[in-house]
């Protein structure tokens, strides 16, 4: 589970994003496209395709780390949509997101 508290400073990518990148391939992705900075101390947030997993890309001090959360049925909802790739949003929105299923019907 994820602390964050309202100074932290989420930015949330809003096209969904390959995972076969890696930690790499997400810091490449945070300068190149998103034209940030992924030792700024911001959360990074990324969604894949299918909407049933999220990445957490952050700095810290001395390294990145890099926190998944794959669903095991349903895929998130509420992701938002807009005209920007990058999404800035407060923690309370982001607790919503990670709360917010759609699950699936047979």
């Amino acid at each position: 589970m994820l602390y964050l508290t309202a100074e932290t400073k989420i930015l949330l990518a809003v096209t969904p994003v390959d995972f076969r990148k890696g930690l790499d391939g997400l810091v490449a992705l945070c300068e190149h496209q998103l034209r940030q900075q992924p030792r700024s101390g911001s959360l990074f947030i990324f969604i894949n395709r299918s909407r049933t997993m999220i990445r957490v890309l952050c700095y810290e001090i001395n390294g990145y780390w890099i926190a998944t959360k794959r669903l095991s049925r349903g895929r998130y909802g509420g992701w938002p949509n807009s005209t920007e790739s990058l999404y800035s949003m407060p923690a309370s929105e982001l607790t919503k997101i990670l709360r917010k299923l759609v699950v699936n019907q047979p």
